[in-house]
């Protein structure tokens, strides 16, 4: 069902955690689930230096967190401005081998998160 790379992102999640103020962060929740996900970011110079994830949910949510994390950390605040929330979300998806239909809830909303985190006034 799942691919061996997310199964991988969900039993050693990387960057799992949270950043302390005066880094931003977001929350995004599915209502039609349950599953949340938070996204963590500090930025220094327009770069995001650091990012973290917390998840509950299931294993995809939790593997797209730190998918998402992990692709924040390499990116610049203007890369991902200039993301519409579909094709991050296809990144997510990518990053963990891709997810089953019934899944991919979990990439949209590390999207939705990780757009909320980008548009905060701080980021």
């Amino acid at each position: 069902m799942y691919s061996e790379l997310l199964l991988k992102h969900f039993r050693e999640a990387r960057l799992a955690g949270d950043l302390a103020p005066p880094a931003v962060s977001a929350v995004a929740e599915n209502p039609a689930c349950g599953d949340i996900l938070k996204l963590s970011a500090r930025v220094e110079s327009g770069r995001i230096a650091e990012a973290r994830f917390l998840a509950k949910g299931c294993p995809a949510t939790i593997a797209c967190g730190s998918a998402a994390a992990e692709w924040l950390e390499s990116s610049t605040v203007q890369e991902v401005k200039e993301r519409k929330a579909p094709e991050i979300a296809s990144l997510v998806e990518a990053a963990v081998g891709g997810l089953p239909d019934a899944s991919k809830h979990a990439a949209r909303l590390a999207a939705e998160c990780a757009a909320r985190l980008i548009s905060c006034p701080e980021a």
